[in-house]
């Protein structure tokens, strides 16, 4: 064999390819994970911007194309005249002042048109319609229209109705409308009171409890670990109604406090099952040199076992801060009812949206005003974020 040359055996070449073939099923994966995530988000920042009425009618991906809605005019009686026996009325739909929002040039589209409210779009434009016995009405695509009837046009003239293109629509009427709400600046400071505190007790409880499972012996260790991890399992919505039960026998009530100690038991079994699959996994030598020089086991959860955990920590850190900005059920339940206690979630579900929901525009530029925090928060630790959930996935040889 020449020097420089290896031979391939063919068990090598086929773990290759095998490898090879891993390598692009893995990135097309990730690609449409990225991508089923990637879609909704941009779905609803594109929709925020958007004028309601289109939100209703056409779906985020035809932002950028003409939207068919539905509208109403009146022909004005005041300006009929009497010609070869009928009584006229002429016209164009887009001079009504109604429709000076979508056509302020006073130029559209008609596709359809109607007199009734339940069937706007009965006849196509272009078409004479008879409306009535006497009546009739024909609407142009331009706008243009011609009502026509055997008796004078009594009141303030007959009311029709038309389907019209109009172009897309972009407006920052909604960010207004969120942002300048009664109480806004308030619910975002109540947002902030719960969401911190509510992340950092549970996470310096936790950091406790996880380093006696991990490095202190005691009777008992083994079923608090499967306790713990039993807890995981456990819907916090059963807890709800014994928990506030209990906040009202001690005194504490619907509280900011309450509200703390909720989401702190409700995150301590991820919070202590994370931290403690981290710790165990730490080098064993460097905790048996510190406990030689005759380090406690405070001294080394200070200034050893701490330290190296802060990958786990703000982990876990990104995940309770996400849970309790965006909580609402809890808030609910936890905190007074009282505008001046409401929390983003709560104010955004209450009064912006109503009992319905069914503001698509507000909905979707709330959700983008309530996640500015949390991303600042993800990005700012996110690099940390896969470090801490693969603790205790791997362990070395």
């Amino acid at each position: 064999m020449q020097p420089g040359f290896t031979l391939q055996t063919p068990a090598r070449s086929r773990v290759a390819a095998k490898t090879s073939a891993l390598n692009w099923a893995v990135r097309i994966s990730v690609i449409l994970i990225v991508l089923l995530w990637l879609i909704p988000t941009l779905g609803l920042f594109i929709s925020s911007f958007r004028d309601r009425d289109q939100i209703s009618a056409t779906g985020w991906w035809k932002a950028p194309f003409a939207v068919e809605l539905t509208f109403r005019a009146r022909a004005p009686a005041a300006d009929q005249r009497l010609e070869d026996g009928q009584w006229i009325i002429e016209g164009s739909v887009f001079d009504d002042p109604e429709q000076s929002r979508w056509f302020p040039d006073q130029t559209g589209e008609v596709t359809a048109f109607g007199n009734r409210g339940v069937a706007p779009a009965e006849f196509p434009a272009g078409q004479t319609a008879e409306i009535r016995d006497g009546e009739t009405l024909r609407v142009e695509r331009d706008g243009t229209f011609v009502a026509t009837s055997s008796e004078e046009f009594s009141g303030a003239g007959p009311r029709l109705y038309f389907e019209a293109l109009t172009p897309p629509r972009f407006t920052l009427a909604n960010y207004e409308t969120v942002l300048r709400a009664d109480n806004m600046d308030r619910a975002f400071i109540n947002t902030l009171t719960v969401a911190i505190p509510a992340t950092i007790i549970p996470i310096l409880i936790a950091a406790f409890a996880a380093y006696a499972l991990a490095w202190m012996e005691f009777p008992g260790r083994a079923l608090l670990i499967a306790a713990v991890v039993g807890l995981l399992v456990v819907p916090l919505q059963l807890a709800l109604v014994p928990l506030l039960n209990l906040h009202n026998r001690v005194g504490i009530g619907q509280s900011f406090l309450g509200i703390w100690l909720a989401h702190t038991g409700f995150g301590l079994p991820l919070a202590i099952y994370l931290l403690r699959n981290y710790m165990v996994g730490l080098p064993r030598d460097i905790i048996e040199s510190a406990r030689v020089d005759g380090a406690t086991d405070f001294q080394i959860f200070v200034k050893i076992v701490l330290p190296l955990s802060f990958p786990a920590l703000a982990s876990f850190a990104i995940f309770q801060f996400l849970w309790t900005w965006n909580d609402l059920l809890v808030a609910k339940v936890f905190l007074p009812s009282a505008a001046e206690s409401q929390v983003m979630t709560v104010k955004i579900a209450d009064d912006l949206l109503g009992s319905r929901g069914g503001d698509w525009g507000i909905l979707a530029t709330a959700a983008f005003v309530s996640i500015a925090v949390p991303l600042l928060v993800f990005f700012t630790l996110q690099r940390y974020l896969v470090r801490g959930l693969l603790a205790g996935s791997v362990k070395g040889g």
